[in-house]
């Protein structure tokens, strides 16, 4: 009830706000957000803006722009605004020229590391990828190498980076971490750990018990565990990678206007109070975070450079594949 409480508020304060000028026609969104909170960002975006029809696709961000590189090559892409996983992908789209910049976004409270200097692609949010465990583990890691002890020999779940751009972004920040880098992942192979599927998959089998530890996004574990479930999402001394799920405005956009309207809405205080209501740890500094979360100055970030990650990507991919014989 009090979600749902929220939920309302927000959509009453969104239909009042600045931001929620005359915008009509139909909005089409390509998404990788979990279908319950699309629906939930779709609801409060046309709660502001009534005149707006949504029609959303949603699925992982590597099928996702699958489904899009296709439209591409047909001449017909569909989508008005993209909302994927990461930067890394975005950037890759700016400099095939596919992005529209959104000049007039208001992004002067934010950390300009996590926005798009051109305002082409904009962060909504920091989902941070580290340690999770079954809390019935015999051993509660604290550090990414406590992953290859004995304790976690065949016990080990990972989303591929192959599947998942989050884990795509993790396996970047690891490998080019000085004291782990690939040897860090050639161990992991060595454990038995059998990268496939995205980040659900991975916490489905932690949560079950026919794993015990891995790697996955933050707000699964964290939301779960104030459910109730036997989780525990550890935020390792190493630090943590994050993708921060950006939106953006594709150049092809048949509705722009709208889709300006949509990432002023995600970015807007309105927008970001609905992502921590969701369980996410919100870009924007001055929202709190949701239960669970450690206080943002706690949380360590590790050195993530998304130009050379896009330079690497395809090189880091085939030796991620060399090593587990994807």
């Amino acid at each position: 009830m009090k979600k749902l409480l929220i939920a309302a508020g927000l959509l009453a304060a969104a239909s009042t706000s600045a931001y929620a000028e005359d915008v009509t026609g139909k909005l089409v969104l390509y998404t990788s957000q979990p279908n319950a909170d699309a629906q939930a960002t779709v609801d409060a975006f046309t709660a502001a803006h009534p005149g707006v029809e949504v029609e959303w696709v949603r699925d992982g961000t590597t099928k996702i722009m699958a489904k899009l590189l296709a439209e591409f090559e047909a001449g017909a892409p569909k989508p008005d605004v993209l909302l994927i996983a990461d930067m890394v992908t975005m950037e890759s789209l700016k400099q095939e020229g596919r992005l529209m910049a959104h000049e007039a976004a208001d992004v002067s409270a934010y950390d300009p590391a996590i926005m798009d200097k051109d305002k082409s692609y904009f962060s909504t949010k920091l989902i941070t990828t580290g340690i999770m465990y079954n809390t019935n583990a015999p051993m509660k890691p604290t550090s990414y190498k406590d992953l290859l002890k004995p304790e976690a020999k065949d016990k080990l779940a990972m989303p591929s980076p192959l599947t998942s751009g989050a884990a795509t972004i993790h396996m970047t920040a690891l490998t080019s971490n000085p004291e782990l880098g690939w040897a860090y992942y050639e161990g992991l192979a060595d454990q038995g750990a059998n990268p496939q599927g995205g980040n659900g998959g991975v916490y489905k089998a932690i949560a079950g018990g026919e794993k015990l530890y891995g790697f996955v996004v933050d707000f699964l574990p964290i939301r779960e565990k104030v459910k109730g479930a036997p989780v525990e999402f550890v935020f390792p001394e190493e630090g943590v990678s994050a993708v921060t799920e950006p939106v953006a405005i594709l150049s092809t956009a048949q509705n722009p206007d709208a889709a300006k309207a949509f990432v002023d809405f995600l970015i807007s205080e309105d927008g970001q109070k609905l992502a921590a209501s969701q369980g996410y740890l919100p870009a924007h500094p001055g929202v709190p975070a949701p239960e669970g979360f450690p206080a943002r100055d706690q949380i360590k970030l590790m050195d993530f450079d998304p130009a050379k990650a896009l330079e690497q990507d395809q090189a880091d991919k085939m030796k991620f594949s060399e090593i587990f014989g994807g």
